[in-house]
């Protein structure tokens, strides 16, 4: 299996990281924060931990686990050596420090641009996929929706980077749903927005999005 580089070290992070790790993957984490990651090392001995720059050496697949509002200075950080020609999943969103009116989220981009493509604007040699974006942490491994399978929505301008990604969701437990190149990020980062409300207006977490066909 091929090494996993998890940028971010919070419950997305981690999540994925165990994915990752139960799935074969070989996977580091990379933080800010290693002591505060004790706990999960203990738990997840095959699970490596390290700075943001180790993780992106180490991953042939990269995965953005972090803030929206943090991820662009970030990448910025790393040496592009280590991101270059990678696929990066995308799983952030531009969620902005306001609090959420009526349980629906703020965002700080708006309709005619995403936060993926301006990542992609800033490293036009990394081949960023969005996913994992439209759902909790709790269901992005296998989740258990009464036997049925969500959908996961991802874009992105690489076929064969979007191919890696197909892979990875189907291998997670989802139905990849490909909604074409970058621009498709308008409309799946704002999928975070609709996923939130129940949970903020109701505490009602345990649900997915899926597209059915007729």
């Amino acid at each position: 299996m091929k090494a996993i580089g998890i940028l971010g070290s919070g419950a997305v992070g981690k999540t994925l990281a165990d994915g990752f790790s139960s799935k074969g993957y070989r996977v580091m984490v990379g933080t800010s924060h290693p002591n505060k990651l004790e706990k999960f090392r203990d738990e997840h001995p095959k699970v490596l931990i390290g700075s943001f720059a180790e993780a992106a050496e180490h991953g042939h697949v990269l995965v953005l686990a972090l803030k929206g509002t943090a991820v662009r200075d970030l990448l910025k950080d790393i040496d592009p050596r280590h991101l270059k020609g990678k696929v990066v999943i995308d799983a952030t969103n531009p969620i902005s420090e306001k609090e959420p009116t009526n349980g629906v989220l703020h965002f700080f981009t708006d309709l005619e641009t995403s936060l993926m493509e301006k990542l992609q604007s800033d490293h036009p040699d990394v081949r960023f996929v969005k996913a994992f974006n439209s759902i909790g942490h709790a269901l992005m491994v296998d989740p258990d929706l009464g036997g049925v399978q969500p959908s996961m929505f991802f874009c992105g301008n690489d076929d064969d980077a979007k191919k890696e990604v197909r892979e990875i969701l189907e291998h997670f437990g989802f139905v990849p749903e490909d909604m074409g190149k970058a621009e498709a990020a308008r409309a799946i980062e704002p999928l975070c927005m609709l996923w939130c409300i129940p949970g903020f207006l109701n505490g009602e977490w345990n649900h997915a999005i899926s597209l059915i066909r007729g």
